[in-house]
């Protein structure tokens, strides 16, 4: 029943609003249309007494905004209400994590392809510990071999009955590269769940800052299209905003997706190689394949 009767409301406000503005047109086209009354003095001195358009507003009203003004994001921070104003710092927030996470995972990108240029020069060393020092500090080629030499060297003991030297080095291998991919996936799902919320939070506040200018037609009883062009248009900006919000979130994601598939595809390479060369010391056959 409250639902029949918004929406009655709404028609009712609706309807007001196009009689209202079918009957200033014709009574305009009326003036426009009659012939212009005589001059008389009683004319001409109540001409220069006829009041402003500012004295004509009501009793605590302010004159009317700009109508571009009504339409800009400085108006919506300024006269929007308390959801508006939360909807768009979520959304500022989002914007910026978003940015933030495209740009540090683009600058380690970039490095881990420098990092897979400088690895080559392991497989020219003369045996496993002088290409293992080749490699820099931090790189996840330097954790790998290093997480596959220290297998090798510390396979004893128990492990010797239990599991096998290539086992043990094929499973330190996969778990040093499992460790790099998940290091690359970090902050992909954040960017998923922008690109995928941000429009519904858009709408969220474009369908509050509608509810909110129907509320106001219905309290004021002035529906004229000047009174609701403002507040549904600030709304929409909502929309607008989270729709940039998630464009860049979903394209960052997808590019970053492939860089990475493409990134460990050389790392699992490394780590295949190297497990060979662990196993067997014959880093001239590396070499001779690289």
């Amino acid at each position: 029943m409250k639902t029949r009767a918004k929406v009655s409301t709404f028609l009712a406000a609706v309807l007001f609003a196009l009689t209202a503005s079918l009957t200033s047109a014709s009574v305009f086209a009326q003036d426009a249309s009659a012939p212009a009354a005589a001059s008389t003095p009683a004319a001409e001195a109540a001409a220069p007494a006829a009041p402003a358009p500012e004295a004509s507003l009501p009793a605590g009203e302010a004159p009317k905004a700009d109508a571009a003004d009504q339409f800009s994001l400085s108006h919506l921070i300024k006269e929007g209400n308390l959801v508006d104003r939360a909807t768009l710092v979520i959304m500022l927030l989002m914007s910026i994590g978003s940015w933030y996470i495209l740009v540090t995972k683009i600058i380690d990108l970039t490095k881990l392809n420098g990092q897979a240029k400088e690895a080559r020069k392991f497989w020219k060393a003369a045996n496993v510990n002088a290409g293992l020092s080749s490699l820099k500090e931090g790189s996840p080629y330097r954790f790998i071999a290093d997480s596959a030499i220290s297998a090798s060297q510390h396979h004893e003991g128990a492990l010797l009955e239990q599991i096998d030297l290539n086992s043990w080095v094929t499973m330190s291998i996969q778990r040093s590269v499992d460790k790099v991919q998940s290091r690359l996936g970090e902050g992909l799902t954040f960017l998923a769940t922008v690109g995928s919320t941000s429009p519904f939070i858009g709408l969220f506040g474009t369908v509050m800052g509608i509810y909110q200018a129907l509320i106001a037609i219905g309290t004021t009883g002035n529906s004229s299209i000047d009174r609701v062009a403002g507040p549904i248009g600030s709304a929409l900006i909502m929309t607008a905003i989270g729709l940039f919000t998630a464009v860049p979130a979903v394209l960052g994601y997808n590019y970053l997706l492939r860089r990475n598939k493409s990134a460990m595809e050389d790392v699992r390479a490394f780590g295949a190689d190297l497990h060979a060369v662990v196993l067997s010391g014959a880093m001239s056959k590396a070499t001779a394949n690289k």
